[in-house]
């Protein structure tokens, strides 16, 4: 007797088999555009990054990350859309809340107002990109998609600022523990 697998089910197992096939193609190639290819998520290609690569949080954490990433001095922070991939450098500001929105002002070029109850987790992501450590953290919305990410910045010779570095894997490892 054959065991019939529903179609939600095969559905699923389709879409990982799809992201698995586009991640293993591309590995250290940008999220986005391995979940294009694969007609998935980059939410559900994160999922699928090796043992250690993708640590998740709760939205909840938002608050508490966004002001200790706020002491790291300057870092890069991208907007990725299938528009635009817009890259700011500065300090994250201290952010509050109000009229419905989580609000970025300070003497910085990174400010504006944020929809933080459409954020549904965080992701810490370490992993190569193009051949090269990276290490960035994901807010992600519930369509499966970043809304911003914060990346460890860069020195000269384009290594990993080593300060920034520790206080990444510091608060990643803080989270994976939980």
């Amino acid at each position: 007797m054959t065991k019939s697998v529903s179609p939600k089910l095969q559905a699923n197992d389709d879409r990982r088999q799809r992201a698995l096939a586009a991640l293993a193609e591309k590995p250290d190639g940008v999220v986005e555009a391995i979940a294009t290819k694969a007609e998935v998520t980059p939410a559900e290609i994160l999922a699928i990054l090796p043992a250690g690569a993708a640590v998740s949080v709760g939205a909840d954490a938002f608050e508490t990350i966004w002001t200790e990433v706020s002491g790291w001095g300057d870092v890069l922070f991208i907007v990725h859309t299938g528009d635009i991939v817009l890259e700011v450098t500065g300090s994250l500001p201290q952010g509050s809340e109000g009229h419905g929105w989580f609000n970025i002002h300070g003497d910085s070029p990174i400010g504006g107002h944020v929809r933080k109850d459409r954020c549904a987790g965080i992701t810490f992501v370490d992993r190569m990109f193009h051949g090269r450590r990276s290490c960035s953290i994901w807010f992600m919305n519930a369509d499966g998609a970043a809304m911003f990410k914060i990346f460890v910045r860069r020195d000269e010779a384009r290594e990993l600022l080593a300060e920034q570095l520790g206080s990444f894997e510091a608060l990643a490892h803080r989270y994976a523990a939980v």
